[in-house]
């Protein structure tokens, strides 16, 4: 990455859509967020239907993993930064968010990373009706998400990305910097885009696990 193009407030790239092979402008859009630093909002969207969307953190690269105990309504507030290169667990409910060639990245809370998987799980249980086991396991972890929103029921919520692209921006969270080997293990369904090459390049992994048992 050219670091000249990072150090302007806005620009736009052109590259080659991946789908259509048509030309396409890219954006950029530099922020800075208290407490954790300046990142890049980068976004592109394609008349045949092609999107992409990623935050990069400027200020740090190294594999992080971000750990957050969630015990009041407090908590929920709490500022996410999930890039498409991060994994979200919460072990209590054993759910695992991983990232794939379709995910997108996303500034938002803790409510809002619980809001999201129930949207997943509410369409998992529709698929699922007619297995009474995975329906009463999709109900379960509904109302533990019911629960916690409520303040009912405590949890932990982690993030780890092997690019260092995501954090929980909270006083109560813990950093702590990934192994070579944790990293390795992390997909990191990354687009990668090239700026001396002009392209998009899928990377790594086309495996979306969105909930784990």
């Amino acid at each position: 990455m050219n670091p000249d193009f990072l150090k302007q407030e806005r620009f736009e790239t052109k590259i080659c859509c991946p789908l259509c092979q048509t030309d396409l402008m890219m954006n950029w859009q530099r922020d800075n967020i208290p407490y954790f630093g300046e990142i890049m909002y980068i976004s592109a969207r394609c008349q045949c239907g092609f999107r992409f969307a990623d935050t990069m953190i400027l200020s740090s690269k190294e594999p992080m993993r971000y750990e957050m105990p969630v015990e009041s309504s407090e908590d929920l507030d709490a500022r996410v930064i999930r890039s498409t290169s991060g994994t979200i667990r919460i072990p209590e409910m054993g759910v695992t968010v991983e990232p794939g060639s379709v995910s997108e990245s996303y500034v938002t809370n803790i409510e809002g990373v619980l809001q999201r998987i129930r949207d997943v799980l509410l369409t998992a249980s529709r698929w699922v009706q007619g297995d009474e086991e995975k329906s009463s396991r999709s109900e379960e972890l509904l109302c533990m998400l019911e629960d916690v929103i409520e303040g009912k029921r405590k949890i932990t919520v982690i993030i780890e990305d092997p690019l260092g692209n995501s954090a929980i921006i909270s006083k109560k969270a813990k950093a702590t910097t990934l192994s070579e080997e944790e990293a390795q293990k992390l997909n990191t369904g990354m687009i990668v885009f090239d700026v001396n090459k002009s392209e998009l390049v899928n990377d790594v992994s086309d495996d979306v696990q969105p909930l784990g048992d």
